[in-house]
């Protein structure tokens, strides 16, 4: 009986470590994620006592050529859509190529790794507020030391240029931290035998560094298609959706018609739509590069 209640005792632990996390993912992920979904299906109104039940209305609304929601809707999707196509090679390839170089063994190599990475640190109100002070077509110091009016926050194609610019500027010391310490699990034998076969620099870049970065090629791709789907404070702050809602994000619009207009039932399905269609990249991402790597 003793033996019997030690077995039973041990299949509880790793539960009873996991505990912690559980409860926190049930708490702050799970539950708002269900509770969400469920005001998804009403007419939601947080001022109002009523809030109907329309079961899918407000997913097929978003569906229905004609609707309140689906010219703007699709269009802030749209949005989305081209800011992560803009921003996802820059912000993959940049940080890879700083990487590379704070792989070298060099003078105040350590400074200039804080440095990259100290832009990350800033929270975008404070990135956002600086950029437009920057880009300002009528006092910006950009312009100002070009000597020209680029209207950088007011005119495409020149706002996805200021956006994917700042982006990058600040989120790239991440992306090139996680491709540093993928670098440095690389065997270095692997290196030094391509060199004594006579392979050159770009061909053990190709036969050597990706192959052995494929994993933290994946993370780091998808990670960055996530995080650029839910672009939100950069246009919010530098553009606000201008010209002519030309940058008013997926992100930016849900916000919008939730907190603005009051409609969490409908901003509530936007966001669910938006789940569902960055679930099905990322799926197509992993599918995609597993096969590469087989």
């Amino acid at each position: 009986m003793e033996n019997r209640t030690i077995r039973y005792a041990g299949r509880l632990t790793p539960y009873l470590f996991l505990a912690p996390y559980l409860v926190l993912f049930g708490v702050f992920i799970l539950l708002p994620a269900l509770y969400g979904l469920w005001i998804s299906l009403h007419d939601w109104d947080f001022l109002l006592p009523n809030r109907p039940w329309v079961g899918a209305q407000n997913y097929t609304e978003l569906f229905t050529p004609g609707s309140r929601d689906f010219t703007d809707f699709w269009q802030s999707m749209g949005a989305t859509g081209l800011f992560t196509l803009f921003s996802v090679p820059f912000l993959v390839t940049v940080p890879l190529f700083v990487a590379l170089l704070l792989n070298q063994k060099f003078p105040g190599r350590a400074f200039f790794r804080a440095v990259y990475f100290a832009p990350y640190v800033l929270g975008v109100a404070v990135v956002g507020v600086l950029w437009r002070f920057l880009l300002d077509p009528q006092i910006g110091l950009v312009n100002d030391y070009l000597g020209k009016a680029i209207p950088w926050i007011i005119d495409v194609p020149w706002v996805w240029v200021s956006l994917v610019g700042m982006t990058v500027w600040w989120t790239l010391g991440f992306n090139a931290i996680i491709y540093l310490a993928g670098l440095q699990d690389i065997p270095r034998e692997l290196y030094e035998a391509a060199e004594v076969d006579g392979a050159t620099r770009w061909q053990r870049f190709l036969h050597v560094t990706l192959p052995g970065l494929s994993p933290v090629l994946l993370f780091v791709l998808t990670v960055t298609i996530l995080q650029s789907a839910n672009m939100f404070g950069q246009s919010y702050i530098v553009t606000r959706g201008a010209p002519a809602n030309e940058t008013r994000t997926a992100i930016m619009f849900i916000a919008e018609t939730g907190l603005r207009s009051f409609r969490m039932g409908s901003a509530s399905a936007m966001s669910y739509v938006l789940g569902l269609a960055l679930l099905g990249i990322s799926a197509l991402n992993f599918r995609f590069l597993r096969q590469k790597e087989m």
